[in-house]
């Protein structure tokens, strides 16, 4: 993987190999931002099967649990 130097002073761009740190670096950013998009996407899902759970229970007229409750009215 390559990377871009810029010479603020005169504007000339430098291409150059990552160091192996830099590159580790790198890796370990994407899997972060992987993990963090995961949990975001599963955050989501759990409250859309809240909020269908609730909806079904509010059909059927049975008690919801707090945690229902809460998604109901945006908590």
């Amino acid at each position: 993987m390559k990377k871009v130097i810029i010479n603020c002073a005169t504007g000339e761009e430098t291409i150059v190999d990552l160091t192996a740190e830099e590159l580790a670096q790198h890796e370990a950013d994407v899997a972060t931002s992987e993990q963090e998009r995961t949990a975001i996407e599963n955050a989501k899902t759990e409250k859309e099967n809240l909020k269908a759970s609730a909806k079904a229970k509010l059909i059927a007229g049975e008690a919801l649990t707090e945690e229902e409750a809460n998604v109901m009215i945006g908590g």
